[in-house]
């Protein structure tokens, strides 16, 4: 069977967290809603535990987080969600990025289409954003800044940091994309001047279905938000429904794990990653992202000249199971709307691969990959 190798588009959940879910399926089975009985309030101490636990590797208060069905949610709650108050204040404008998750550009081209004017920031030809060119863009009318932590495709890691650090002094809301962070690279998204944080569950080890927004306070109020749906009142009526308990509890686990285990995971796909890129040097592999710029260590996105990634991935699929770009997207077999933006040329454009792996990803065999991928050039 094939290394699975497409950590970026989802994880396996960790076997701790899966035992903790199933009792919460199976056993401790109630509604965080009944508070008439020893069940429901069981499920909801389990929920301000997850919430907590979420919070604390964040540095944020638990009442900061609120639970959606994953980072795509939370991104368009983000969002659309603000709208109401930039159309009450005039304030229509919103800087993003070319090379947002769609989870984040098409809640734009919504907005876009309903008076808000959206300005997307390119990024320079091995996908990094300048800070400079973010905080350029910003006018009197700009309601909202919303860069991703770091890119899905390419683990790019953009300066959010810096960004936040120069609206410090602005009455702009700044929202960040973490999918891919959350648990990796922790520290950075503590930040005080970062209001909104999109995190997701299944990147980090937890099961598919469970994400969260983070909501931070600034002078004491938080960005405000309306809801998108509306019926039961749950999350602090952001996001009503039935809270998915056994989700949200292995959601919880799955954070406290990833905080706690940060460097050795990071050690362990740093390693995998040197190990990749060595087998790979003697084709001369066109790379996307920069060390020394700061790159996800678990992310390869590559190019190889020549050789077309539908190729790749299908001499192949018997020894590693690759992508070449999102998996929200892959469906549409389009070219990559991030590497598009990076204004690579259309070989490279055509030739790349993404490959990502976990800290508990046994090593793959790099030197029949490279094999293979040397027969197609000829």
């Amino acid at each position: 069977m094939s290394i699975y190798l497409d950590m970026a588009a989802t994880t396996p959940t960790d076997p701790r967290v899966a035992e903790r879910v199933l009792e919460f399926m199976v056993r401790e089975f109630g509604n965080a809603g009944s508070r008439t009985h020893v069940y429901g309030a069981d499920a909801q101490s389990a929920v301000n535990a997850a919430r907590a636990q979420i919070a604390g590797t964040l540095k944020v208060d638990a009442s900061d987080v609120i639970f959606t069905s994953g980072a795509t949610e939370a991104d368009n709650l983000a969002i659309l969600g603000l709208a109401p108050e930039g159309q009450e204040l005039g304030r229509r404008h919103i800087v993003s990025t070319a090379i947002e998750h769609k989870a984040v550009l098409e809640p734009l081209d919504h907005l876009r289409s309903a008076g808000f004017e959206v300005t997307l920031v390119k990024p320079d030809r091995q996908g990094y954003i300048d800070a400079r060119d973010v905080l350029d863009a910003i006018r009197q009318d700009t309601l909202l800044v919303s860069v991703m932590h770091a890119n899905n495709e390419t683990g790019a890691i953009q300066p959010i940091d810096v960004i936040a650090e120069k609206l410090t002094d602005t009455g702009v809301y700044f929202h960040v994309d973490a999918a891919q962070t959350f648990g990796r690279v922790n520290s950075v998204l503590a930040h005080p001047r970062i209001d909104l944080i999109s995190i997701s569950g299944h990147k980090v080890y937890a099961p598919k279905g469970v994400g969260a927004l983070i909501m931070k306070r600034r002078g004491g109020r938080r960005a405000p938000l309306k809801p998108l749906m509306f019926g039961g009142g749950q999350e602090r009526s952001l996001r009503p429904g039935t809270l998915p308990v056994p989700l949200i509890v292995g959601f919880g686990l799955a954070a406290k794990l990833a905080d706690s285990e940060a460097r050795a995971r990071h050690k362990r796909c740093a390693e995998l990653r040197a190990d990749a890129l060595a087998a790979l040097n003697p084709l001369t592999p066109y790379v996307h992202g920069d060390e020394t710029r700061g790159v996800l260590p678990h992310i390869l996105s590559v190019s190889i000249g020549g050789v077309d990634s539908e190729a790749v991935m299908v001499a192949t699929k018997d020894i590693v199971a690759i992508s070449n770009g999102s998996a929200c997207t892959s469906a549409s077999y389009e070219p990559s709307h991030v590497l598009k933006a990076m204004d690579v040329s259309p070989d490279v454009l055509s030739g790349t691969v993404r490959i990502s792996w976990s800290h508990a990803t046994p090593s793959p065999p790099w030197k029949d990959f490279v094999e293979r991928l040397a027969d197609l050039r000829f």
